[in-house]
C-alpha cells in the first residue's frame, strides 16, 4: 500500500512549510518545537474523571514529574488496572505534556488508569539515565499502587518510540525483580544500534523519521560509543551485559508502520522473544509512518491503532 492520503499531506504541509528538522536546529529550538508542534498534531484532550501530578523519587535523589490519569474515579475499595507510560522524543525531546492526549484517550478507551513518567532528557543526563528513572518509576508504581488506588496485581508497562525501548527494559527488569506484568505495549520501538536492514535503506529518508535523526539522538543521549552495544538500549541485539536468558517475559504487542525505518527491527525483535518462548506479536499498519500514533488529529488513521491498543490493554489487565 502506498502512503497514505492523510500522511502524504501531512509530509507534503511539512515540506512546503520548509519545516526543519530536529538534527538541524539547536536543542532549545528543537524543544520548543516538539512541545508545540506534538500537542497540536494529536486530538484534543478527553475529560477524565480525575487527572493528578505526582512526582517519583529516584535513585540519586532526583524527582520525576508523573501524570495519573483515571477514567473512573478513584476507589480504594475497588482499584482500577494501570498502564506505566514513557512518551517519545529520542530521549532528547518530550515531556509528560506532549503525552497527555494520548494517554487520556489510552485511559478513556481501555478503561485503566494510566500514569506518565517524565524521565530525564539527554544530553544533560546521558545513558543510562533515562533507564534508571524509568525501572525506578516501575518500582514506585508497584510500592504505592495501593494508595494511588491502583491494582498492583494489574499493572502493564509501555510507550511510544524512545518510551517504548524504556518500556521493553523494563519488562526484563520487572521479571528479575519479580513485579508481574500483564503486558509491554510497545509502540514502534527503537531496538537497535544498527541501521543497516532494507527498511532503514528504503524508509530513512522523507519518512519523517530519518536516520539523521536516529543519528542525532544517539550523539546527544549515549555517553560513550561502546554504549551502542548495551542491551538497554538496544534489546534486539545489544551484546553489553545482556541477559542470557529472555524467557518469562510479559506478553508483548508492538506497533510499527510500513513506512517507518525501524519496522524490521520490530518483526525480528517478535521473532526473538518468541523463540524464548514468550507471547508476542506486531501488528503492521498500512500507509502509517513512524510517529502517527500521537498524531490522531492530522492523520485519523490513528484512531483504529488507539482501539486496538484499548482492547489489548482490557484483555491483557482483565477489564470486562
Amino acid at each position: 500500500m502506498s502512503l497514505a492520503p492523510s500522511v502524504q499531506q501531512f509530509l507534503a504541509r511539512r515540506a512546503g512549510a520548509g519545516a526543519q528538522t530536529l538534527d538541524a536546529i539547536d536543542l532549545h529550538h528543537a524543544r520548543q518545537r516538539f512541545d508545540y508542534y506534538t500537542p497540536l498534531g494529536d486530538v484534543p484532550p478527553r475529560a477524565l474523571a480525575a487527572v493528578e501530578d505526582l512526582t517519583i523519587d529516584t535513585r540519586d535523589h532526583a524527582q520525576l514529574h508523573a501524570r495519573l490519569y483515571y477514567p473512573a474515579p478513584p476507589c480504594w475499595a475497588d482499584p482500577q488496572p494501570a498502564l506505566l507510560f514513557f512518551h517519545s522524543g529520542g530521549y532528547v525531546v518530550g515531556s509528560v505534556a506532549t503525552a497527555d492526549a494520548l494517554c487520556r484517550t489510552l485511559a478513556d478507551e481501555a478503561g485503566c488508569a494510566v500514569v506518565s513518567v517524565g524521565y530525564r532528557l539527554a544530553p544533560e543526563y546521558r545513558f543510562p539515565h533515562a533507564v534508571h528513572d524509568a525501572l525506578d518509576a516501575l518500582h514506585w508504581l508497584h510500592r504505592n499502587a495501593a494508595s494511588l488506588a491502583i491494582d498492583g496485581s494489574r499493572l502493564a508497562v509501555g510507550g511510544e518510540s524512545s518510551g517504548a525501548t524504556l518500556a521493553a527494559v523494563c519488562a526484563v527488569h520487572a521479571r528479575d525483580s519479580g513485579i508481574g506484568l500483564a503486558l509491554q505495549l510497545l509502540v514502534y520501538p527503537a531496538l537497535s544500534a544498527a541501521m543497516d536492514t532494507e527498511a532503514h535503506r528504503r524508509y530513512g529518508d522523507g519518512y519523517f523519521l530519518s536516520l539523521d535523526i536516529i543519528r542525532w539522538i544517539q550523539r546527544h543521549y549515549l555517553a560513550t560509543a561502546d554504549d551502542r552495544r548495551d542491551w538497554r538500549f538496544a534489546p534486539l541485539d545489544g551484546e553489553r551485559d545482556a541477559p542470557r536468558d529472555w524467557s518469562r517475559l510479559a506478553p508483548a504487542w508492538i506497533v510499527s508502520a510500513q513506512y517507518d525505518p525501524l519496522q524490521d527491527e520490530h518483526a525480528r525483535y517478535v521473532d526473538k522473544l518468541r523463540s524464548f518462548g514468550n507471547e508476542a506479536s506486531v501488528v503492521f499498519y498500512p500507509g502509517m509512518i513512524h510517529g502517527f500514533f500521537s498524531m490522531g488529529g492530522m492523520i485519523p488513521e490513528a484512531a483504529l491503532a488507539h482501539r486496538d491498543a484499548a482492547r489489548t490493554l482490557r484483555s491483557a489487565l482483565r477489564i470486562p
